[in-house]
């Protein structure tokens, strides 16, 4: 309040001021001194301006900007999804439906599917979303629930498997028994970790053929039975027996013991 009123003051003395040059010199030298107050003044709007302004902003960008963006990301429709009931909630009007047994209902309104799921009291689940239109089917609440222990099961042995290591051992013929214990007690380890083995047996003297080379690659197998066997057979080539030995899967074990058991009831029953 007190510096407009100060202005006001100031601003009758300047008049007079303008009004006495302005009558005791030409009007030329008049002229100039306002114009170069209208300059200052012009300046000074300016500087307050450019103090004003904190950060430049853009109110466009170009097309190629435009590309550089990240895209948000996209959901993967075909993703597998844990099975679940869907409630009565259906987002889409038509979809392809099939029954608890397994059986194709064909294209069927959302309405039509909702008295279904009423009169045989089941459930609705998504099966692929992506398709045209959607596949969706009907299942007990007994199935839904042996469906989920399935892919909790697939999930955590997933998550347990990773890459497959492969260990290798090179020995001769000549290996002394205690060393050859030892070696065969250290792929037995590897055996249990589900590694491959890769066995490589040099032949050490000239009287030392293929056969002794494959009998000692059988030894080790024997050692492990029903939970060793082959990826890759025995090869002898240039002096050198080369194998790689792999941990059964259950199916294979399985049928190891069953062979194993007629095996040995037939040899009773030969009296051997």
């Amino acid at each position: 309040m007190a510096a407009f009123c100060l202005r006001k003051l100031i601003h009758p003395v300047r008049s007079s001021e303008l009004t006495c040059i302005n009558r005791s010199f030409d009007s030329p030298l008049v002229q100039s001194m306002q114009n170069k107050i209208f300059f200052q003044a012009l300046v000074a709007m300016a500087g307050a301006k450019q103090r004003l302004m904190i950060v430049p902003t853009k109110s466009f960008c170009t097309s190629e900007e435009a590309e550089k963006k990240p895209e948000g990301k996209k959901r993967n429709l075909n993703a597998q999804k844990p099975v679940g009931s869907i409630g009565r909630k259906i987002p889409y009007q038509i979809l392809h439906v099939i029954s608890e047994n397994g059986d194709s209902l064909g294209n069927m309104h959302r309405k039509d599917v909702i008295q279904l799921m009423n009169e045989r009291d089941l459930k609705l689940v998504l099966l692929r979303e992506n398709e045209q239109p959607p596949i969706y089917k009907l299942m007990t609440g007994k199935q839904i629930h042996e469906e989920q222990l399935k892919h909790r099961e697939k999930k955590k042995a997933n998550s347990k498997s990773g890459p497959v290591q492969q260990k290798e051992l090179t020995f001769s013929t000549a290996i002394a028994q205690h060393d050859l214990a030892t070696k065969i007690k250290q792929i037995q380890e590897w055996i249990d970790k589900h590694h491959h083995v890769k066995i490589s047996v040099q032949q050490k003297n000239v009287a030392d053929g293929p056969e002794k080379m494959l009998a000692l690659i059988d030894q080790i197998v024997e050692t492990m039975p029903g939970k060793a066997t082959y990826l890759s057979p025995p090869k002898v080539r240039e002096g050198r027996s080369t194998c790689v030995l792999r941990h059964m899967s259950d199916k294979e074990a399985s049928m190891y013991r069953k062979n194993r058991e007629q095996k040995d009831t037939l040899n009773k029953g030969n009296g051997n």
